[in-house]
């Protein structure tokens, strides 16, 4: 049987309902300074080196690689906060992207001035096949670079985690420093490798 009571809304105690907030992560100004701390412990050599290695390198996860082939215990976001504030690092992936993305825009204007008649159709058409042509060009050249950058990065990850592994067995073995400049010498020479 039906009910048919009005429904009286209770007042709710919000504060009871609100989710605790959670704690933050540290700022970005102490991630900053985390980093900078750990790279002013480096010895003079090293430390040149990778700031050398930093101001070079486009990729934020090659140098995260390189500060934990180091020695670097942190986080990647610390070492990407770091180098985003000392170096500019061009973003060539977003800038092929906003190529495409406005070569599309092009071939849709042209499309519709052929479509309402401001073009020759003959001479419309024909710049529509150069501009498509162009197009996958660039969506080529940019699945190349993402692809060739996955790989040198994928690579260099399993060559520090094998060289991390050799270099644990070997602890305190006399063979330890010998490995060690070995190992430095593999990772400046995969540095090189494109």
């Amino acid at each position: 049987m039906p009910n048919n009571k009005p429904l009286t809304l209770k007042p709710k105690n919000t504060s009871s309902r609100i989710k605790q907030e959670t704690i933050n992560r540290p700022t970005r100004l102490i991630d900053i300074e985390l980093f900078d701390s750990w790279v002013d412990n480096l010895d003079s050599a090293t430390q040149e080196s990778f700031l050398s290695f930093a101001s070079e390198s486009y990729s934020i996860i090659e140098c995260f690689l390189y500060a934990r082939f180091l020695g670097y215990r942190g986080s990647i976001t610390s070492c990407e906060e770091w180098i985003k504030d000392q170096y500019i690092k061009p973003d060539y992936r977003k800038v092929l992207a906003d190529q495409i993305d406005e070569m599309q825009e092009d071939i849709r204007k042209l499309r519709d001035a052929v479509e309402i008649g401001e073009v020759k159709r003959d001479s419309g058409v024909a710049r529509i096949a150069q501009m498509q042509k162009e197009l996958r060009g660039t969506i080529i050249q940019m699945e190349e670079f993402t692809s060739s950058k996955d790989r040198k990065g994928l690579l260099m990850a399993g060559a520090d985690r094998a060289i991390r592994e050799i270099m644990f067995i070997f602890k305190d073995d006399p063979i330890e420093s010998p490995l060690h400049e070995a190992s430095m010498s593999v990772w400046a020479r995969m540095q090189l490798e494109e």
